[in-house]
């Protein structure tokens, strides 16, 4: 599994649409300071589901769509797709090419896809959970999570290291589980109150009419 493409269009500094392709083997992007390197880099998070701004080094997710220049006028949204060649099926898929696209329009609203078809968030996280190319996977390394690998706090190296071991999919099946039971949980209590409280009212309502 390896990336192939990637096609960028509106998102931050690529007002026009622009094609990578990856071949076999190592890829370099080089240029100089401000050129759009590390664009790259958020592009490939964010369509990967990336949710924090502060990851993309902005103030909010609107500012990810291309705002213009003295020449050129700002776009209404913004486009990022993804190809993976998937030929040896470490994603659950049947599919061979796997091509996830996200869009963000300016009124906020959004859109993901999954070879072209409309699909969930959750989907994406699912597909590539336990892959490593997740938005927070160690597929994208960045000089900030070496730091964070080399430093002292244990938490970070646990996630990086259960992400490597293929059992982060499973923490979040549990999650999900856990949130699940907690809602049915306080739904049967509230409908415990409600039927308990029914019961009341219909007893004092039944009351006078026996008395009498």
């Amino acid at each position: 599994m390896f990336l192939s493409r990637l096609e960028v269009f509106g998102f931050k500094s690529f007002a026009q649409r622009v094609q990578l392709k990856f071949d076999s083997g190592l890829t370099a992007i080089v240029g100089p300071n401000g050129c759009g390197k590390t664009n790259i880099v958020d592009a490939i998070r964010w369509v990967l589901g990336e949710q924090k701004t502060s990851v993309l080094r902005s103030d909010k997710m609107e500012n990810v769509i291309f705002n213009g220049t003295k020449t050129r006028k700002p776009l209404g949204m913004s486009e990022v797709s993804i190809t993976i060649e998937n030929t040896r099926n470490l994603l659950p898929t049947e599919y061979s090419e796997v091509t996830i696209t996200r869009r963000l329009y300016r009124n906020g609203e959004s859109e993901y896809l999954l070879n072209k078809v409309p699909c969930r968030l959750k989907d994406i996280t699912d597909l590539f959970a336990d892959t490593g190319m997740g938005s927070d996977a160690y597929s994208v390394i960045e000089l900030k999570m070496i730091e964070q690998i080399l430093s002292d706090n244990a938490e970070e190296r646990r996630r990086l290291f259960e992400e490597a071991a293929g059992i982060t999919k499973y923490k979040q099946r549990r999650k999900q589980t856990f949130k699940k039971i907690r809602d049915h949980c306080a739904r049967f209590i509230s409908c415990s109150g409600y039927c308990v409280g029914g019961r009341k009212e219909s007893c004092l309502a039944r009351t006078p009419s026996q008395e009498s």
